[in-house]
């Protein structure tokens, strides 16, 4: 793969691209956004203001400088055009598997997900997707758009099929996506319970894993485009990745922060303790 090595990198995140077991991109695409935008600049503050953190994890007692990441900047997307964007990620996360490492996308909105999770079915045909997040993302349509973020894991399902998909967290979405969850996805509201039992049942297999950072209480993080009262908080976040370090997650990203809707910084610092924390959990080390 060629390289844009001239970047600015989040902390921790510098290893040379061969001797990297994880490939860190941005996917910074807002397009078909329905209430406020602005989750194209996250990943740029995120590697910004990454510097207030340690490389150390108390959580997982495991720091960045124990492994090799490499942060290859931001993906470079034409505008008004959805489907070559789309286009653009699943071939960069591809180009990732096909070396033998794990993609992991700091978006965006959260259709970004459906070609990165093309690209990791391409190469493991009996993946399973973890889902946490407040809004089902289960229509068939958005305004007639089939392509959105409010559609994405309807999408993404029909990639995979029934039983491939699990949600959490979710607390949000019109009736008939709740009830179409009932026939064909397993969806928890509200919270996350049984997430053991389902990382026990997955230990064997290879699974995505995408977290919707409005999964989180908009009293912790109100920066982000659709936020949604009654969700997680922070330390809940850090529990779930806990489990989910018992996985084999060959995939993954966090989407949907919006930085400039919480001009005290604290969603981008949460954002950015959420990824070191997955990316740590996801290392083989």
């Amino acid at each position: 793969m060629v390289l844009n090595k001239n970047i600015h990198t989040f902390i921790g995140f510098d290893s040379e691209y061969e001797d990297s077991q994880i490939v860190v991109f941005g996917a910074p695409f807002d397009g078909t956004t329905s209430f406020r935008p602005g989750t194209r600049f996250a990943p740029a503050v995120m590697r910004n203001e990454s510097y207030g953190l340690e490389t150390y994890s108390p959580y997982l007692d495991k720091d960045l400088t124990d492994i090799k990441v490499y942060d290859a900047g931001d993906l470079e997307f034409p505008f008004g055009n959805t489907k070559k964007v789309l286009d653009m990620i699943e071939e960069f996360a591809k180009n990732v598997l096909n070396d033998g490492k794990i993609p992991v996308m700091i978006g965006g909105e959260h259709l970004v997900t459906l070609p990165s999770v093309k690209a990791v079915h391409e190469k493991y045909k009996d993946i399973y997707v973890l889902h946490f997040d407040a809004h089902t993302d289960l229509r068939e349509d958005y305004m007639g758009e089939k392509l959105s973020h409010a559609t994405v894991i309807r999408r993404v399902w029909e990639l995979l099929g029934d039983d491939r998909i699990y949600q959490f967290g979710i607390r949000s979405g019109e009736r008939e996506e709740f009830e179409w969850a009932k026939r064909h996805t397993n969806l928890t509201k509200f919270t996350y319970k049984g997430l053991e039992d389902v990382v026990n049942k997955l230990k064997e297999k290879k699974v995505y894993v995408t977290i919707d950072l409005d999964i989180l209480d908009p009293s912790v993080f109100p920066g982000t485009g659709t936020p949604e009262p009654g969700g997680i908080l922070f330390n809940d976040m850090m529990n779930i990745i806990g489990i989910l370090k018992n996985l084999d997650i060959v995939g993954a990203d966090i989407v949907e922060l919006s930085p400039h809707y919480d001009n005290s910084g604290v969603s981008t610092a949460v954002a950015c303790k959420i990824l070191r924390e997955l990316v740590l959990a996801i290392s083989k080390n």
